[in-house]
């Protein structure tokens, strides 16, 4: 039953996660291309008022007139919308779903004893370690003068998120690694909206209600944060779904990967950021394409040749046996998994080689199965099912 209701609560929290995680980006996005698509207002008397510039589209068979103000306008509005609870809940529901699947669960899904062998209370505690130490190093960066050289800090947070994404794939399993670097990421960006954005904003709808001039260095610190969230989106994007791609987890250099598609989605949305102003160089978004085919290149499983592929079904019936139908059978016996994870099962001989290559592809290329090798499936064991499924790749 508890693992039913674990189940029920992964369902409920996910669902909660993506739509807020919609709302946000969605958001995020669109006054990104918002101020990148602003033009100087043509009525003189909007110049007067402080407007800074102006835009005006078309959606939903409506006609929308935009403007931004240079700093405030002269008299506040009575109603004014507030963008922060799509971050908020977005953070909230993420860190839950972090703490219900990698917390509670940390000894299936973050810890990984071929990795480092650490213990369920210090995996959780090295890993809250690194999303709160994350901020702070990242913040006091801001802070300090290197963040007035644009590129010198661009470089500084590549060089640190690779830092980060080694240090995490050396101590926990590839998946919990991977995650565990999108919430560090994640908590940045929602961190500049709670403790810069947000707050700098309030400042200056303070100042303008008091009839005074809003000092425009908050408009500058939210501008500057905004940016950098921006650009750290379509890597956190990528983490959220990346439990389903253990080509990429799994991996030996699994950390170099996560940097390099980190880094290919950041030029990409580069890109698209100049797009906007109408002034983009294809060159950010060549790099981030060629980028993402070398590392599918370089990963791409090699053809092996097994020095015995006289290995019986039977025999990796037994290794299937002892080690995987745990979890993926019918009625598995795992009390994590009250159903068989993605529906896969090896009951019968039938399924299993109908499942030849996933099995395969799990156990031997990127050895990510069993999942923290909770079975402790030998590399004997490993070599049986790589023997197995060259002979019947060679019986093709």
């Amino acid at each position: 039953m508890e693992a039913y209701i674990v189940d029920w609560l992964n369902l409920l929290i996910r669902w909660l996660h993506v739509i807020a995680g919609v709302a946000w980006i969605g958001a995020s996005f669109y006054f990104i291309w918002l101020d990148d698509h602003l033009q100087p207002p043509r009525d003189p008397a909007d110049d007067k008022k402080g407007v800074g510039g102006e835009v005006w589209s078309v959606h939903g068979g409506g006609f929308y007139h935009a403007q931004k103000y240079k700093s405030a306008p002269q008299r506040m509005p009575e109603r004014l919308h507030w963008f922060k609870w799509e971050a908020y809940t977005t953070w909230l529901s993420g860190i839950a779903l972090t703490a219900l699947l990698y917390w509670y669960g940390a000894e299936v899904y973050l810890i990984d004893r071929s990795v480092a062998d650490l213990s369920a209370p210090a995996a959780v505690g090295i890993a809250i370690a690194f999303i709160v130490g994350g901020w702070i190093v990242y913040d006091l960066l801001c802070k300090s003068p290197l963040a007035n050289n644009t590129r010198v800090f661009g470089v500084i947070l590549l060089v640190l998120s690779g830092v980060l994404a080694w240090g995490l794939c050396e101590l926990f399993g590839g998946r919990g690694a991977y995650i565990h670097f999108g919430a560090v990421l994640g908590t940045i960006m929602v961190a500049n909206v709670f403790f810069v954005i947000i707050p700098g904003q309030k400042l200056m709808v303070a100042a303008a209600e008091r009839g005074e001039q809003p000092d425009p260095i908050h408009g500058l610190r939210g501008k500057q944060r905004s940016v950098h969230n921006t650009y750290f989106t379509l890597p956190v994007l990528f983490v959220m779904t990346s439990n389903h791609y253990a080509m990429a987890y799994g991996h030996e250099y699994n950390w170099l990967i996560l940097i390099g598609i980190s880094l290919a989605g950041a030029l990409i949305r580069v890109y698209f950021v100049e797009r906007h102003k109408g002034k983009a160089s294809v060159v950010p978004l060549l790099l981030g394409v060629i980028l993402l085919a070398v590392i599918a290149a370089a990963i791409s499983p090699r053809a092996q040749e097994a020095s015995d592929t006289s290995v019986s079904l039977d025999q990796v019936r037994n290794v299937i046996n002892a080690r995987c139908t745990s979890c993926h059978s019918n009625a598995p016996v795992h009390p994590a998994f009250p159903v068989a994870p993605l529906g896969v099962v090896f009951d019968t001989d039938e399924q299993i080689l109908v499942e030849a290559d996933r099995i395969y592809q799990q156990t031997v290329v990127t050895r990510v199965m069993p999942i923290g090798n909770l079975t402790a499936m030998t590399s004997e064991e490993r070599e049986v099912i790589d023997a197995w499924y060259q002979g019947l790749q060679a019986d093709q």
